[in-house]
């Protein structure tokens, strides 16, 4: 059986149990929603690949911490999510932390449209940018929800299990955030065309 078909409840197990390989499988399964689910908060290349590295190590360090009562995914996006949110509480009280500041970093993005025009790109850099910076106006508590659901794609019930909250109270909050995310690009766009 090849380390494609193990779950990724089976391969912290075997972690568990000193089988390296198991590690960097769950690694490779992984790093990349993470990375997303990461920069989604903090808005920075750098620092998302930095807590990102936090992740891992601290999985990596507290693999016996884990037990099979949730799923691997819960565990290890509680980890990120509670890193991330750390290092935002640690940057507003430094005040050197500006939302607006946000944007893509060189990042590569991946342009749904097949058209790959110099204004077809610049356009969904744009629209990236922007709901990079909507997300970052969003109070953490919707931002957190939003991100899970939406960007992660989630269940409402994993959300629940990471968040320790319950389940109506996930499904209350993404759809508040939804609307005030909504809002949000809405006064963006309306701004953008009043300073056209």
């Amino acid at each position: 059986m090849t380390s494609h078909e193990y779950t990724d409840e089976e391969l912290i197990t075997q972690f568990q149990a000193g089988n390296e390989s198991a590690y960097l499988e769950l690694v490779e399964r992984f790093k990349n929603r993470l990375f997303s689910f990461i920069y989604r908060f903090v808005g920075d290349v750098d620092l998302a690949e930095d807590l990102l590295q936090d992740t891992l190590v601290k999985v990596y360090t507290h693999k016996h911490s884990y037990r099979e009562i949730a799923k691997f995914s819960t565990w290890i996006y509680t980890i990120a999510g509670n890193l991330a949110r750390t290092e935002l509480r640690k940057r507003r009280r430094r005040a050197t932390f500006s939302m607006s500041a946000l944007g893509l970093g060189g990042r590569e993005l991946e342009l749904p449209s097949t058209d790959h025009t110099p204004s077809k790109i610049h356009e969904g850099v744009q629209t990236e940018a922007a709901i990079q910076r909507a997300l970052g106006q969003l109070p953490l508590h919707f931002r957190t929800v939003v991100i899970l659901r939406d960007v992660q794609e989630l269940s409402y019930d994993e959300i629940s299990k990471i968040m320790k909250i319950p389940l109506g109270t996930v499904k209350s909050r993404v759809n508040r955030a939804r609307l005030r995310l909504q809002e949000i690009l809405s006064n963006l766009d309306e701004n953008r065309r009043n300073k056209d």
